[in-house]
C-alpha cells in the first residue's frame, strides 16, 4: 500500500529479459536504505518486489501482464522513475490510498505552463472515465494527484487535467513529460468497489437501481 507522495528520482541501470517478463535493476539510494527482500517498492506507479539489493539499487521480476498493462515496458536503461517505498502503519497518509495496481495507461495530450504551476491533459480509457471525477483522488506514474477537471461524460475521447505545483514538477518525472508520453494511471479504489457493487445490485422494475 502506498500514499503517492513520491520520495526518490531513481534511474533504471539494467532490462533483462527473464521468462515471458524482465528483470528490472533501478538505482536508488533511498528506496533501499531500509529495504529487505520481499519488500514492496512503487515504481511509476507500479508495485514491484525487491529480489535483490545492494546499497543503492534493487531489482525486480516484471511479468508480462505488468509489461502489458504498463509503461513498465518501455523503460530503458538510464530512464528515471518515480519511487516510493511502502506506507508504514505510523505514517502520516499524506496523498490518498494507492495499492501500485495499475488500470491501464493514458496519454498526455496538451501541457499547458503558467507562472509557477503547469495543467496536464490526459487521455484515459473510456472504461476508466465514470472512475475519474473532478476533485477527486487519481495516481499518475505513482504521484498522487488531485484532478482539476473532466471531459464531459459523453465525449468521444475522455480526457482528465491535474495541476501540478512546483514540487511536484521538479522531484518527479512528470515535470519532463511532454505530449504524446504514455503515463500509468490507477484510479481511486474506493471509486473502483462502488462500480463493482453497483454491477451486483438488482435493478427495479423499471431499470433504476
Amino acid at each position: 500500500m502506498f500514499t503517492g507522495i513520491i520520495e526518490e528520482r531513481g534511474t533504471v541501470t539494467a532490462i533483462a529479459p527473464s521468462g515471458d517478463g524482465v528483470r528490472l535493476t533501478v538505482r536508488a539510494a533511498l528506496a533501499v536504505s531500509d529495504a529487505q527482500h520481499g519488500d514492496s517498492i512503487s515504481v511509476s506507479g507500479v508495485c514491484l518486489t525487491v529480489a535483490d539489493q545492494g546499497p543503492d539499487w534493487f531489482t525486480a521480476d516484471v511479468m508480462r501482464q505488468t509489461l502489458d498493462m504498463t509503461t513498465i515496458g518501455a523503460l530503458a536503461e538510464g530512464s528515471p522513475v518515480n519511487l516510493e517505498r511502502a506506507l508504514a502503519a505510523h505514517t502520516r497518509l499524506g496523498g490518498h490510498i494507492v495499492q501500485g495496481h495499475v488500470d491501464g495507461t493514458g496519454t498526455l495530450v496538451e501541457v499547458r505552463p503558467g507562472d509557477q504551476w503547469r495543467v496536464l491533459r490526459i487521455s484515459l480509457p473510456a472504461e476508466l472515465a465514470p472512475l475519474v471525477v473532478d476533485k477527486g483522488s487519481i495516481c499518475v506514474d505513482g504521484v498522487s494527484l488531485t484532478v482539476s477537471d473532466v471531459s464531459d461524460a459523453d465525449a468521444d475521447a475522455p480526457w482528465f487535467e491535474v495541476s501540478l505545483i512546483p514540487e511536484t514538477l521538479d522531484i518527479t518525472t512528470l515535470g519532463a513529460r511532454v505530449v504524446g508520453d504514455p503515463l500509468n494511471l490507477e484510479t481511486d479504489i474506493l471509486a473502483r468497489h462502488v462500480q463493482r457493487l453497483l454491477r451486483f445490485t438488482p435493478t427495479t422494475e423499471g431499470g433504476s437501481r
